[in-house]
């Protein structure tokens, strides 16, 4: 898993500071831990200080003290939380009361660091749902620019000759249950911009579906093509190519002759798929069938790096996740000091 090497070394070069709002929870403790003895990030831990060092103590972490541990119940911004959050919100009819009461929710505290410049990503979703996860961000941080829906892409290890040498990246699969065209156009673009951030390499996206150049006629063919098309107008510097079923995306034989003169048939590293559906089912049988190695989802679209995890994740998986965030941070910076300079 060179990739992943990579991940973590170009975290560790540039550590960028996370909050992991479920602190009290023993598996993030752990990779908590593990990316402090790498020196991959600072972290902030939000949670009751006593809870979390006695869960340090019993499981015989080293690097715990080295974090920051914010209690929710008394902590020296929460004036500065509330009327931040206030703001925000009270176009939609919050009260300052209400959002007095939500700043105590690790997981707005973690949002409202974000927005107030005090962290650069969150990691979480080890005990809570993706909906509990998103709910904060999407009202807090918001979507970049421009992007109107967020995606969850997963990086998809395969011991196969296809991709970029057996790795393929998918999405969505996380968020969007039945996207638009031009909402599948933006998650296309989305996931390309997310494998030149972690993956480092040039994205050969594939717009999938069960028909190849126009081999079927459905509606469902038609969304495909037309989010090709609006996907190639946002992103004229990438290779993005559809509608095409996923052996003639990925096996160069079959892309031939199912699509001579493409560029990316027979060649692509990253699958965008019609639906969360079909993208959820496909990348869980490959993994469990093919032996595969899933890590994430990422989300992508939003303002600043925020991940979610699966509740049935382990520790190595939250350690992973936290460098994949610090990447994205680092890869957001840079992106602003280009802009200004």
């Amino acid at each position: 898993m060179k990739l992943l090497e990579t991940i973590m070394q170009r975290a560790q070069q540039n550590p960028q500071h996370i909050v992991l709002p479920e602190g009290t929870e023993e598996r993030t403790l752990q990779a908590a831990d593990t990316i402090l003895g790498k020196k991959a990030a600072t972290i902030t831990l939000i949670g009751n200080p006593n809870e979390i060092i006695e869960l340090a103590n019993r499981l015989q972490l080293k690097h715990i003290e080295e974090t920051t541990i914010l209690d929710p119940e008394n902590y020296d911004k929460m004036e500065t939380y509330t009327q931040l959050l206030f703001e925000l919100r009270k176009s939609k009819g919050m009260t300052i009361d209400q959002a007095r009461k939500l700043v105590k929710d690790p997981l707005y505290i973690g949002t409202l660091m974000i927005k107030n410049g005090d962290a650069d990503g969150e990691v979480a979703g080890a005990r809570n749902t993706t909906g509990n996860v998103l709910r904060p961000a999407l009202q807090i941080v918001k979507t970049k620019p421009g992007v109107t829906v967020v995606s969850g892409a997963v990086l998809l290890f395969t011991q196969s000759p296809y991709g970029e040498n057996g790795f393929v990246m998918m999405a969505d699969l996380a968020v969007t249950p039945n996207p638009t065209a031009e909402e599948l156009a933006q998650i296309a673009v989305m996931t390309g911009q997310t494998a030149r951030t972690l993956g480092g390499f040039e994205p050969r996206i594939a717009m999938l579906s069960f028909s190849t150049k126009g081999s079927a006629k459905h509606e469902l063919v038609d969304k495909v093509v037309e989010a090709t098309r609006l996907a190639q107008e946002m992103a004229p510097d990438m290779q993005i190519d559809g509608e095409l079923q996923a052996d003639a995306a990925l096996v160069p034989s079959v892309g031939a002759s199912k699509a001579p003169g493409s560029i990316v048939a027979g060649h692509a590293n990253v699958l965008i798929f019609p639906d969360i559906q079909s993208g959820n089912i496909g990348y869980k049988l490959v993994q469990r069938l093919g032996n595969a190695q899933a890590i994430g989802p990422v989300l992508q679209g939003m303002g600043a790096p925020i991940n979610d995890l699966s509740r049935g994740c382990s520790a190595d998986d939250i350690v992973q996740m936290i460098a994949i965030t610090v990447n994205q941070a680092i890869s957001l910076k840079e992106h602003r000091d280009a802009i200004l300079h």
